[in-house]
């Protein structure tokens, strides 16, 4: 599929997807005329970068994980190095923490609302 396809695919522009391809996430086939081609594949690569974007990771890790993942579930697969995994695991500890912090941002919120209710 062409580049225009795959950004109304997967409702990401295709600015996005020629960054993603330029940083080695993404690949694509060039016709004789100097046009992408993308496998089907390529819908659930966009998701996923997506996914790991939204996560808090930055193209540099998300580059290193992708070859480490399968597109279609997920799973781990031999090319993760335990510096990888260790990288990881404090991506998820950040991720935690953050999620803590809005919970606790959000009972403050929540006390604040309350008291400014009127009896």
């Amino acid at each position: 599929m062409r580049i225009g396809e795959l950004a109304r695919r997967t409702n990401v522009s295709e600015r996005s997807l020629r960054y993603y391809e330029k940083q080695g996430m993404l690949f694509a086939e060039r016709t004789p005329g100097g046009h992408r081609e993308y496998p089907e594949r390529a819908v659930d690569r966009v998701i996923r970068i997506q996914e790991l974007f939204a996560a808090g990771l930055c193209s540099e890790k998300i580059v290193q994980l992708l070859p480490c993942m399968r597109d279609t579930d997920g799973g781990p697969s031999v090319v993760a190095t335990p510096k990888l995994v260790a990288d990881l695991t404090a991506e998820r500890a950040r991720i935690d923490r953050m999620i803590a912090d809005l919970v606790r941002s959000r009972e403050t919120l929540d006390e604040v609302i309350e008291a400014a209710r009127p009896s």
